[in-house]
């Protein structure tokens, strides 16, 4: 496979106060497209980060599939220190960094990106995957695990079930079902996206579980990762089941 550069954008300075860093969301979230996501879809990435709480190190792992057979054409993890502390609705300003870096090492570009995080269903409108999707300039969707922000009516039991997500009136994403009687998923689109292309590419990557499978590829990247550093000792873990590694979502 020819490597193709993936660049990001410099929009804004990362060594910034908490202060600073929701200033820097509210005018960035201006230049967000919204519109529906591109075909055809030829290689479809995800994104995911977790945090050591013993070492204080980010572990970001990008994997790229083929569509639609799903098959991993590439896969790319990087260790990080934190550099910015844990703050709700800033996350982005510490989860980032690192996946830009995992980002920049990949061998092709993705023609979209699922991020296990928020879009625009943020307090600002403007979470992980609306910062990440900008800066790489890449039509991209979040896809969490839990409700940020919003209010919705129950979804559908059914998979491929979804409701609108809703913040003062405003859809800004959807709870959906991607796998019968079991907890929905939370879809708001990045950038480059809308709502609606956002949660019809989210359940045709579920094919058999909660989360799309190229984002469940991910997360088991960012674990493998984490088991490489305390096989080498890297931290002496003595907590079994790995209490400190905990994905941030």
């Amino acid at each position: 496979m020819s490597r193709e550069p993936v660049t990001a954008r410099t929009l804004h300075p990362w060594r910034v106060s908490s202060r600073q860093a929701g200033e820097i969301q509210e005018s960035l979230r201006n230049q967000l497209r919204l519109e529906p996501l591109p075909f055809p879809r030829r290689l479809v990435a995800a994104a995911d980060v977790a945090y050591s709480q013993y070492t204080h190190r980010m572990y970001a792992a990008v994997v790229v599939v083929a569509w639609p057979s799903c098959d991993i054409v590439d896969t790319v993890s990087v260790v990080r220190r934190a550099m910015f502390p844990y703050v709700p609705g800033l996350l982005s300003f510490r989860e980032v960094p690192p996946l830009l870096a995992a980002f920049a090492r990949l061998r092709c570009v993705p023609d979209v990106v699922v991020f296990d995080g928020q879009g625009l269903a943020h307090p600002r409108g403007f979470g992980l995957a609306c910062h990440a999707g900008l800066l790489l300039d890449i039509p991209s969707v979040g896809c969490a695990k839990s409700r940020l922000i919003g209010t919705h009516d129950e979804v559908g039991a059914q998979k491929g079930s979804a409701t609108a997500l809703r913040v003062k009136g405003e859809t800004v994403g959807a709870v959906v079902r991607t796998r019968t009687r079991v907890k929905p998923v939370f879809v708001s689109p990045g950038h480059r996206a809308d709502v609606r292309s956002a949660v019809n590419l989210v359940i045709a990557l579920a094919t058999r579980f909660r989360l799309p499978d190229p984002q469940r590829f991910a997360h088991q990247a960012t674990v493998r990762r984490y088991q490489r550093d305390r096989d080498r000792g890297r931290p002496a873990e003595t907590d079994r089941r790995y209490r400190n590694f905990i994905p941030r979502r």
